[in-house]
């Protein structure tokens, strides 16, 4: 099987990711950092919504029925 573009571009996705862990020795809170200041640094504007973002269910409120434990699922 012939790899595809799409093959090609996850594998660079993973490569890149990889070489990005390596140098910061998997620590996530140092990619975060560097980041963050690359963004600062780069004097770029960063866009932010007009609103603040609002949660889709109303406070107290749930679409999502109640589990029944009452029985055991059966299979």
């Amino acid at each position: 099987m012939n790899p595809t573009k799409a093959d090609k571009t996850i594998d660079e996705i993973h490569q890149i990711r990889f070489e990005i862990s390596e140098r910061f020795r998997g620590d996530v809170f140092a990619i975060v950092e560097d980041a963050a200041r690359r963004q600062a640094d780069s004097k770029r504007p960063l866009w932010r919504p007009k609103t603040a973002s609002k949660p889709v269910q109303p406070s107290g409120e749930s679409s999502v029925a109640p589990i029944d434990t009452s029985s055991p699922v059966t299979g």
